[in-house]
């Protein structure tokens, strides 16, 4: 009997060891969000490249100058879209969140005749 409870207690264990590493893995997963910044030089970009990847929660930061966009990844448990919103605009810049389309999917049905 007190095998069986064992047994019993080692498979609970594991279970809750497997529902907290997923529970772990979820809260992890990467935020993105682009933003419309009016940069327009080299030195406005580096200026965003050097400050931005310090605040609390952002993994990458990517400036496109043609485009007029910064693109950050970040961490959702650490930071949010309003507070890099706020870091950017007390570098001096304005900033405009874009919102990402969503994919158009294609139809796959086959016309018959």
């Amino acid at each position: 009997m007190k095998v069986v409870q064992i047994i019993l207690a080692v498979v609970f264990l594991m279970g809750i060891q497997t529902v907290s590493a997923q529970a772990k893995k979820e809260a992890t997963k990467d935020g993105s969000v682009v933003f419309k910044v009016n940069v327009d030089c080299h030195s406005c970009e580096q200026k965003i490249k050097k400050n931005i990847p310090f605040e609390r929660g952002v993994r990458n930061v990517t400036v496109n100058l043609e485009k007029q966009q910064v693109a950050i990844e970040f961490q959702p448990n650490r930071t949010n879209k309003d507070k890099l919103k706020q870091a950017i605009v007390k570098l001096g810049f304005t900033c405009e969140e874009v919102v990402q389309q969503p994919a158009v999917q294609q139809s796959t049905k086959r016309q018959t005749r």
